[in-house]
């Protein structure tokens, strides 16, 4: 079993305090302990990323660029590794998990790439032989919250633009699915990246979380996970009127119209429902059938889904694996219950 410490100032650092468990979701074993950060802990990372900021911001965006492109480099010599944590830890495909483990590195170039084309603006004025200069300056420090569905994915989607544009980061894990974030900490450790510019602590999103988001010497802060999530942590960012990005959970239908060509219909839904084992906030929640071709769409996605495999992904190459924990599995038999007594969940 691993353990993981929270990386802190290009260190990770000893903890003497609570430790949380992170399960394999297929098989239930405990597969890693998590230092739970503290109040001070998350404090001190914030501390180091603000101390590392102004020297990061110094740097032409090129020199920047270029310790991005280091660790999309780094990405790919361990995908195969990383591929196999994201699937341990998550439950995904192989497939999928090897897609976002090299898609993220690609991401990271991208974004270097826009080291040479972000740019100011020259804008006439309305008075004469006066001219405005608009320059655009780094936030600070930016604090970035993960969900689990996509964790390594999204450290670089909140990590990437921030780091080019010269601001520092602190990274909060989802306690679900740490370990592919700890994992890529190591590669940090191992780059030629600045100390301080990347932090990352795990724990409570009241004490984590919460820090990352009213804190007063955070700019911004970024989350991706829950409605309720992103309620509190634009209630905690009002504090300090600081910037807020929140990528929510959603509720996407399915429509087929009376003139759709069913077979791909049920192809497409199938797909969008089991990707990521149905844990996608742009997955069909529901489908909206003509009525004329209803009878002929359910028998049609009936029989395609009792096709699709189930199983734990590291010992087969199943179509879907396991939800990410039971109370994900508590609220799927909750709807089918709901679904049997014809009552709206």
């Amino acid at each position: 079993m691993t353990t993981y410490y929270n990386f802190i100032n290009g260190e990770f650092i000893p903890h003497e305090g609570e430790f949380f468990e992170v399960l394999n979701p297929a098989t239930k074993e405990v597969i890693s302990k998590v230092a739970s950060a503290s109040l001070e802990d998350t404090q001190r990372a914030i501390e180091a990323a603000k101390k590392a900021q102004k020297s990061w911001e110094a740097k032409p965006a090129i020199q920047r660029a270029n310790h991005l492109k280091e660790l999309a480099n780094l990405i790919r010599k361990n995908a195969d590794f990383l591929t196999h944590i994201l699937m341990q830890e998550q439950g995904k495909t192989k497939d999928l998990a090897s897609v976002e483990i090299h898609f993220t590195a690609d991401y990271i170039d991208y974004t270097a790439e826009w080291a040479r084309r972000y740019e100011g603006e020259i804008i006439q004025s309305d008075r004469a032989n006066e001219h405005i200069y608009l320059y655009k300056s780094a936030i600070g420090v930016v604090g970035g919250i993960l969900p689990w569905n996509f964790p390594f994915f999204l450290i670089a989607r909140k990590m990437a633009p921030a780091l080019l544009t010269g601001n520092t980061i602190v990274i909060k894990p989802s306690s679900e699915t740490p370990n592919n974030a700890f994992e890529f900490a190591k590669l940090v450790s191992q780059s030629s990246l600045p100390k301080g510019v990347f932090n990352l602590v795990a724990g409570k999103g009241s004490i984590v979380g919460h820090e990352l988001s009213s804190n007063k010497d955070i700019g911004m802060v970024s989350l991706t996970g829950s409605v309720e999530a992103g309620v509190r942590v634009m209630e905690a960012a009002a504090k300090n009127i600081i910037k807020v990005s929140l990528e929510l959970g959603g509720k996407a239908p399915a429509i087929v119209c009376k003139d759709a060509d069913i077979d791909l219909a049920v192809e497409a839904i199938k797909a969008s429902r089991i990707c990521n084992n149905g844990q996608v906030c742009n997955c069909a929640e529901r489908a909206y059938i003509h009525k004329d071709v209803y009878d002929e769409f359910v028998d049609k996605f009936v029989k395609a889904m009792s096709k699709v495999s189930v199983g734990n992904t590291l010992k087969g190459n199943f179509d879907m694996g396991p939800l990410v924990n039971q109370a994900g599995v508590d609220n799927a038999l909750e709807m089918l219950e709901l679904q049997k007594l014809k009552v709206p969940p």
